[in-house]
């Protein structure tokens, strides 16, 4: 996939994380927060059943075993957002939800570049992302002042 490809896809991805808090939201305000955050995550794996049936099924899932534990935490940490912004959307509103997440997921990114971890390829922090991250968390609190 070319990059400008990559970076319309996330976007679009990102439009619909940003209706993923109000809607879970809703939910669970009808069934309360954590059964909600099971219920999204329910149907999430049932649709990722599907997917990975689809497209050649689970041969090498056993192979999870043979790997770091910590690259076994994403679901852990997908159910920690999804339960948390379950709360905090109601608060912050979709935009404020949206602004503080970005913030928090660029600036853990930063580090991660910077040493490397996870496989992730170093990228130094430079004054050009401090900066970047400091125009983001303006922004946030732009968003998210009363």
């Amino acid at each position: 996939m070319d990059r400008g490809a990559a970076v319309l896809l996330t976007a679009a991805t990102g439009g619909l994380i940003a209706l993923q808090a109000p809607i879970n939201s809703g939910l669970g305000r009808a069934v309360g927060t954590f059964q909600a955050a099971c219920v999204s995550f329910a149907i999430g794996t049932a649709a990722l059943v599907v997917i990975a049936s689809l497209s050649g099924g689970f041969g090498s899932v056993g192979e999870a075993r043979t790997i770091p534990w910590y690259y076994l935490l994403g679901g852990l940490m997908g159910a920690v957002y999804v339960t948390s912004v379950l709360v905090t959307v109601r608060t912050l509103g979709a935009g404020g939800l949206t602004a503080a997440t970005i913030t928090g997921q660029l600036a853990a990114s930063v580090v991660v570049d910077q040493l490397g971890l996870l496989g992730v390829a170093r990228q130094p922090i430079t004054a050009t992302r401090v900066l970047g991250l400091v125009l983001l968390a303006l922004g946030t609190y732009l968003v998210v002042r009363e």
